[in-house]
């Protein structure tokens, strides 16, 4: 595909994990957040291309966006960025609706119910955005140019678009995934407890180094 610009909305882990992976393969990134100190240090090591802004300027940069915020702040942030800005735009969503509550045994609470997600809640919200659901059940140290014994990891994504989806294949490859492809939205309420999973080892045994593999029968 060209090399896009990219609007990011979020200054985490998550957002400047991208944020820089995206710049490596050659896009042009406008980080958007309400804390620009927050990624003073980021910008000051990202080099060319990385610009910072707000996330209705963000946003109206990008030909590709990435929602990279706080499960619980995920609704927020899409109304605050504005549903407009969102309309006609892929929205890469990495964001899971982990509760602001304790590991229970290591496994993660979520505030949303088994039939739903917090995917389809946030395309209620911009109901004309592309919404593709992907990075959500890998932690930000490997989402860009991961090395697993076993070969490429499979990265789940889903999502109402299909050329949407195509585009973000495309970027799962770049970014040294592979991508399986899970259908419309509704499969994300079975992607984001993925996160869920992907932390039980972390929070159990101290062991973060892993990622999912689909494997098919030849």
């Amino acid at each position: 595909m060209n090399k896009e610009k990219v609007g990011i909305i979020g200054s985490g882990v998550v957002a400047q994990a991208l944020g820089s992976g995206f710049l490596k393969k050659g896009y042009q990134v406008v980080m958007g957040t309400s804390k620009p100190e927050k990624l003073a240090g980021w910008k000051k090591t990202a080099g060319f291309g990385a610009s910072l802004g707000s996330f209705s300027e963000a946003a109206a940069f990008g030909d590709l966006l990435v929602l990279a915020v706080k499960g619980t702040a995920a609704e927020d942030a899409v109304m605050k960025t504005g549903p407009d800005k969102l309309a006609g735009k892929i929205v890469l969503d990495t964001c899971n609706p982990i509760a602001d509550a304790l590991p229970v045994n290591g496994v993660l609470q979520f505030f949303t119910g088994p039939n739903e997600s917090l995917m389809e809640r946030l395309q209620q919200l911009a109901p004309n955005a592309r919404f593709v659901k992907a990075f959500s059940c890998i932690g930000s140290a490997f989402m860009v140019d991961p090395t697993f014994v076993g070969g490429k990891p499979t990265m789940f994504i889903c999502g109402n678009d299909e050329a949407a989806k195509r585009i973000v294949r495309g970027i799962v490859d770049q970014f040294g995934w592979e991508a399986a492809d899970m259908g419309k939205a509704e499969a994300a309420r079975a992607i984001e407890p993925l996160c869920m999973l992907w932390c039980i080892p972390g929070f159990l045994r101290g062991q973060w180094s892993h990622a999912f593999k689909l494997l098919r029968q030849e």
